[in-house]
């Protein structure tokens, strides 16, 4: 399914195998009615993503309304999302009409769902069961007709766990889980994405250009902040930087000094290990894992459980040990995870 990623106000970019993947997914879940969480550090594009979803959606001609529940203080966002009605309270002299019902016949998008105060996720369990909402002060409920996406850079089993986030409401948002990937685990996007940026910053004022040395100092950086960092990055240097060229020299001690000076040299100039990514995996488990049988034997089932032991906890700790992403890592339901987490009595050791 070809989907539509580009708009007059955003567009998502990258070619390298974990976009695609997020690419395969959003094309995929458009077109159903379920709801979708998206998992992502901050910077990632998580508002993006969910545009997508709605603009690729039957519900695209209709409106898609973006809530951040981090943003809003606690005890406006009740108001915010579900409207009041005059004289319910000191200040509402007029009618007001909230997110969720402006949003009706499209799609709201809830970020940072993690933020939303218990008392609310009662009422957005209530939403999403009923297909209704109370207005603050009214009596009458208002039937709606919305999808909702949810995003959020929590660990939100944590969250569950700490009492801080419904496990009920939790199943029914994460229905379809999409995990956006941090800039650092997509290298090979980071040339892409920096001449985007450095085109949208050049304007027809100047036409300034990235050198091959700069560009892989930058694909070798960590971007904690991720695509937003980038952005602001490339702007700040269209404007800072020395002539027409962007040099290693143009660069913050910040970026330079975390990548070695050997790293400069650009990637096409590197040689590359042979074979794709699960070729050179089944060569390093053969060196890894070749133990040989002897006159004696050996006990098969504990070293198989032992090396799925070792690849379980990787995955985990990779993830940040959130059950979910570590499913998907090793293409496992959910469900097999936490069966073979149990059963090799493997726990998260914080």
């Amino acid at each position: 399914m070809k989907i539509k990623l580009d708009t007059d106000s955003f567009s998502i970019i990258g070619e390298s195998p974990q976009i695609r993947e997020v690419f395969d997914i959003v094309g995929r879940a458009a077109g159903s009615q379920s709801t979708v969480m998206i998992y992502g550090e901050s910077g990632t594009g998580k508002e993006l993503i969910a545009r997508a979803l709605h603009l690729n959606s039957p519900r695209a001609a209709k409106p898609f309304i973006a809530v951040n529940c981090a943003a809003i203080p606690h005890d406006l966002l009740e108001s915010e999302l579900f409207g009041y009605e005059k004289g319910s309270f000191t200040g509402a002299v007029n009618t007001r009409v909230g997110r969720m019902e402006l949003a009706n016949q499209g799609t709201i998008f809830l970020d940072e769902i993690g933020d939303m105060p218990p008392v609310l996720q009662v009422k957005l369990l209530r939403v999403l069961a009923e297909r209704e909402i109370d207005r603050i002060g009214s009596t009458k409920s208002i039937p709606i007709d919305i999808r909702v996406i949810t995003a959020t850079h929590q660990n939100l089993e944590t969250a569950i766990e700490e009492g801080r986030f419904r496990e009920d409401l939790y199943y029914r948002l994460n229905i379809i889980p999409l995990n956006l990937p941090p800039l650092r685990e997509r290298k090979t996007d980071i040339p892409l994405l920096a001449d985007h940026f450095l085109k949208q910053s050049n304007g027809s004022s100047s036409s300034k250009t990235i050198s091959d040395e700069a560009m892989n100092v930058l694909v070798n950086y960590s971007w904690p902040g991720n695509i937003r960092e980038l952005a602001n990055f490339v702007e700040r240097m269209v404007v800072l930087s020395i002539g027409s060229m962007i040099t290693p020299r143009d660069l913050p001690d910040k970026v330079l000094g975390e990548v070695p000076r050997e790293k400069w040299t650009p990637l096409e100039k590197r040689p590359e290990p042979e074979g794709n990514p699960a070729q050179l995996l089944q060569q390093s488990l053969k060196q890894s894992f070749h133990v040989g049988i002897p006159d004696e034997g050996i006990n098969l089932k504990k070293i198989v459980e032992d090396f799925e032991k070792e690849l379980l906890i990787e995955a985990l700790e990779k993830t940040g040990w959130v059950k979910n992403k570590a499913a998907i890592l090793l293409n496992l339901n959910r469900t097999t995870l936490v069966e073979k987490l149990k059963k090799l009595k493997i726990t998260n050791p914080s």
